[in-house]
């Protein structure tokens, strides 16, 4: 093993770097999608919840 020269070390340890950087970002653009897609899902949850309310409101003025 270490009759490889000292740039093939360097390579691999690059390599195995840049897989476990690619693990940790994938990681936390789920965390951000996921909270985005929380967002969106509360904003339109409070939509349809006003929605009903207006349509409540008018039912009873009828």
């Amino acid at each position: 093993m270490l009759s490889l020269p000292w740039w093939v070390y360097l390579v691999v340890a690059g390599i195995i770097f840049s897989g476990y950087m690619t693990v940790k970002t994938a990681a936390r653009e789920r965390e951000i999608d996921e909270a985005f897609i929380e967002k969106e899902g509360e904003i339109y949850m409070e939509r349809i919840r006003q929605e009903r309310e207006r349509r409540k409101q008018a039912k009873s003025l009828q």
